[in-house]
């Protein structure tokens, strides 16, 4: 069963901004804090930034400032829009539980590059 859809990756220029999306499922997307993770190549993955089920969110050192993560529940989408992107930011993105996690999606590749 699918769970995390994510979506919204591309390649973009340091400096640049981009929105990745996320679907999430039914069962999960109602029920439990949601967060964006990422994986850079060689590193392990790394919790971005989350959301909980009132919509209070937190960030992380590499996200301060710079990232912001809202969702839509009518459509069961969280979205983590990234503004200031740096080439470290590179990394495949990945949307699941903030305390629980869940069988991992495919992700969405973010590139940021010149």
């Amino acid at each position: 069963q699918v769970q995390f859809v994510e979506s919204g990756g591309d390649l973009v220029q340091p400096g640049g901004s981009l929105t990745v999306s996320c679907i999430v499922s039914e069962a999960i997307f109602g029920f439990a804090d949601l967060g964006w993770y990422r994986q850079a190549p060689g590193k392990q993955r790394e919790l971005v930034a989350s959301i909980s089920l009132v919509g209070r969110t937190d960030y992380f050192e590499s996200a301060k400032g710079r990232f912001t993560i809202s969702k839509d529940n009518a459509k069961r989408t969280v979205y983590l829009q990234m503004n200031s992107l740096k080439p470290e930011d590179t990394a495949g993105y990945y949307c699941n539980g903030r305390f629980t996690n869940w069988r991992w999606g495919q992700g969405t590749q973010v590139t940021v590059s010149s």
